[in-house]
C-alpha cells in the first residue's frame, strides 16, 4: 500500500469540528473500480474553483460511526447503483485540502480496489443521485488515457497507482 498520509490526528469520525487555524477535517472512502480489460471507472465534477473541473473515483464521505471500508462500499453503490461489488483491499491513502460544500477541509481519504467481471459496465439508475451530488459524468478510462489526458484527476498519478497495484510499475 502507498501511503502519503501524515498521521490522521486520532482517526476519529468526522466531527464537523474545525481547528482555529486551519481547515475542518473529513474522511472518505474511494473506490478504484478495475474492469475485466484494466480500464478504471472515474466519475466528472464540474465544481467551482478552488476545485473545478476533475475526474474521481466512485467514493464519499463517512458517515458517523462508520468504517472506511463501509463507507466505500455505501459510495460504490450509491454512486454506480451497483450492490455486488466487494472490496479486495486499501491500496492508498492521502490527505488532500479540498472544498465540502461551503467549506474548505482537510479530507483524510483511503482507496481500496474492486474488481468487476463485465467490461465498461453500465451503471445502474443513478441519474437522480447524480445530479443531486454534483455528478456531471462518469466514463470508463484506460491506464494510457490518464497517462496523456490534461483533464485533472484525483488522485493525481491514479495510472501509476494502479500499476503498481496490479504489479507492472
Amino acid at each position: 500500500m502507498r501511503d502519503m498520509d501524515r498521521r490522521e490526528p486520532g482517526d476519529l469520525a468526522d466531527s464537523g469540528l474545525r481547528d482555529a487555524r486551519g481547515p475542518g477535517s473529513r474522511r472518505a472512502g474511494r473506490v478504484v473500480v478495475l474492469d475485466p480489460d484494466g480500464r478504471v471507472l472515474l466519475l466528472r465534477y464540474d465544481e467551482e474553483p478552488p476545485d473545478g473541473r476533475h475526474w474521481t473515483t466512485p467514493g464519499g464521505g463517512l458517515n458517523p460511526g462508520e468504517s472506511y471500508p463501509a463507507a466505500a462500499s455505501r459510495e460504490l453503490a450509491e454512486e454506480t447503483g451497483w450492490r455486488d461489488v466487494a472490496l479486495l483491499g486499501e491500496i492508498h491513502r492521502q490527505v488532500r485540502t479540498m472544498q465540502h460544500g461551503r467549506r474548505t477541509v482537510r479530507q483524510h481519504e483511503r482507496l481500496f480496489l474492486a474488481r468487476i467481471d463485465r467490461a465498461r459496465r453500465e451503471l445502474g439508475d443513478v441519474a437522480a443521485m447524480h445530479a443531486s451530488d454534483g455528478i456531471a459524468a462518469w466514463r470508463w478510462w484506460t491506464l494510457a488515457e490518464l497517462d496523456a489526458t490534461a483533464e485533472v484527476v484525483w488522485p493525481a498519478g491514479l495510472a501509476g497507482l494502479i500499476r503498481e497495484v496490479l504489479g507492472h510499475g
